[in-house]
């Protein structure tokens, strides 16, 4: 272990030291009755001492794989919510509970009078095929090059074709020109660069194919929609990759690794596969809304006021 990593770590012991002092202050000033976290590593220090002090907590996981922080305190929670089947997470089953991703409730499944209205909405109406990309909030450069290289090939075969494509912030501008100088003035309207949106539901509900990072909400989101996926995780983001591997071990979306999405027209071909086959979006669709929990953030407000009471409800009573 280098230097750098012994006082990185040196560090964080410290700030979690400190933390945990604060967090015991705190919770003697609040007196919680119960103490929820999502697993960010500042929720180690408050349910270390909230259990210190015999107050419940409750873990969050968004993602298939429990964060570090949640693995630190699961030992202690007195019960954990999750995002997927509880069998897929390392937590005593009789204390682990499904209860999805709180999302938008602009996030609806999406028929074919909704991708309609949606295409309507975005002036894309007069297009019979549309395709979304996201890297998610801050975009992703490397899945932008990816798509790039296959743009042009996908144009040419779907002159029908519109192609959104949100790059992040700060990679919209170079992406911009970047397409400018590789697509045909005649094709270039039909693909739109946002650097960020507001309405993300609007892009991809008018989408027949959505090509994505693997982040936990926007998995929710499109499983909520019923839009077929194919999912090119960062391989930085361990959680990314192993979401996307949890969905597509179960043929609810279509993975493809970096390495795999750079090989020469795969990727462009994986989304042919599904523009020109109504039958393999159609099974994608079916299989990726089973991930979809309904009323997320209710059932998790039950689960909070239920434990806070006079006691948590049979888990089986919630399935």
């Amino acid at each position: 272990m280098d230097l750098r990593t012994q006082s990185l770590n040196l560090r964080d012991l410290t700030r979690t030291v400190g933390g945990l002092s604060q967090s015991w202050s705190l919770l003697g000033k609040i007196k919680p009755d119960l103490v929820f976290t999502r697993g960010g590593y500042i929720s180690v220090p408050v349910a270390i001492a909230a259990w210190f002090r015999r107050i419940k907590y409750i873990t969050h996981d968004s993602d298939s794989t429990p964060s570090l922080a949640n693995r630190i305190i699961a030992p202690m929670a007195s019960m954990h919510a999750v995002a997927l089947d509880p069998s897929i997470y390392p937590y005593p089953q009789s204390k682990t509970v499904k209860v999805g991703v709180p999302i938008s409730a602009n996030y609806s499944l999406v028929r074919e009078k909704d991708m309609r209205y949606f295409k309507t909405k975005l002036g894309l109406a007069s297009y019979s095929k549309v395709i979304c990309i996201t890297g998610g909030g801050n975009g992703a450069d490397k899945l932008n090059q990816i798509v790039l290289a296959n743009v042009p090939f996908l144009l040419k075969k779907y002159p029908d074709l519109a192609i959104i494509h949100i790059a992040g912030r700060a990679f919209s501008e170079n992406l911009n020109s970047r397409y400018d100088a590789e697509i045909a003035t005649v094709d270039r309207k039909r693909v739109i660069v946002k650097g960020f949106v507001t309405n993300l539901y609007l892009y991809s509900g008018a989408s027949d194919v959505i090509i994505a990072r693997g982040g936990a909400t926007n998995l929710a989101e499109f499983a909520a929609q019923g839009k077929a996926c194919i999912i090119i995780p960062s391989t930085q983001l361990i959680w990314n990759v192993r979401n996307a591997r949890a969905l597509a071990k179960n043929h609810a979306v279509i993975e493809l690794s970096e390495d795999q999405a750079e090989q020469e027209l795969r990727l462009a071909h994986t989304i042919s596969g599904l523009l020109d086959n109504n039958k393999s979006r159609e099974e994608l669709k079916k299989k990726i809304i089973q991930y979809y929990v309904p009323d997320s953030a209710s059932k998790i407000a039950e689960l909070i006021i239920d434990m806070s009471g006079h006691g948590y409800k049979e888990t089986k009573d919630r399935k």
